[in-house]
């Protein structure tokens, strides 16, 4: 039996964000037809992370819906996964830093109608952990190069500068005056509608059910497939 996939989302009050995650799930199901996929949420929303875990038997590999090594999941999902003493588990990583996000940031941009010499700014949500800032950093070189080279600048809703306002702010200093903002999030919510009002120009949408997100999902479970069972800390090399 392969082990379920329990595809982990932060949660939140927009209703657009389960209904986004639900979505992209069924995108997996559709790519990988005999995997039990389930969905469990840290906060917020139903069905919370521990009771999809309880109902499971045999082995699973939780993947964050996540786009960083923040908090989340460096600690709250290990820890989940040692309260399910019942499983075997594995805890996989984030999806960012990866070549499949950026390409789903890159089509998000077109969508929004971004032209080529037009400065971003990759809006995040934000962490007070390092390596979660370094993340976003290094996503923001790889969208650099897919865009040709122009500006990318990091920005942040939370927890973090500078915040998306500001990099808009310098980026015109630079002499860049038409920018577009990159929208790092998984799904609609509070977060996302800040970063976006920040543009003068336009904005991209969530990266919400983005075929190349399906596959990067998958991709991070067979990756965490392929370590021992019984491994619920994260494997912390993104890309």
């Amino acid at each position: 039996m392969q082990p379920t996939l329990v595809a982990v989302a932060h949660g939140s009050r927009d209703p657009r964000a389960l209904h986004t995650a639900l979505a992209l799930l069924e995108r997996v199901r559709e790519l990988r037809p005999r995997l039990d996929v389930r969905l469990g949420h840290i906060e917020l929303n139903e069905p919370p992370l521990d009771a999809v875990l309880g109902e499971l038997h045999g082995s699973a590999v939780l993947v964050p819906l996540l786009l960083g090594r923040g908090h989340h999941v460096k600690h709250d999902l290990p820890a989940a996964a040692a309260r399910a003493a019942h499983l075997r588990t594995r805890v996989a990583a984030p999806l960012g830093p990866h070549p499949l996000l950026v390409e789903a940031l890159y089509e998000r941009l077109l969508e929004a109608g971004w032209t080529p010499g037009t400065a971003v700014v990759l809006a995040a949500a934000g962490s007070r952990d390092p390596d979660s800032a370094a993340d976003t950093r290094r996503t923001a070189v790889l969208l650099a190069d897919r865009l040709g080279g122009v500006p990318v600048v990091p920005a942040y809703a939370s927890a973090a500068a500078p915040s998306a306002p500001e990099a808009v702010r310098a980026l015109a200093a630079r002499g860049h005056h038409r920018t577009a903002v990159a929208s790092y999030f998984a799904a609609p919510g509070r977060f996302a509608a800040q970063t976006a009002a920040a543009s003068p120009a336009l904005a991209a949408a969530p990266l919400g059910d983005h075929p190349a997100l399906a596959r990067l999902l998958l991709h991070r479970y067979d990756t965490a497939c392929a370590r021992p069972a019984g491994t619920a800390r994260p494997e912390l090399v993104s890309a």
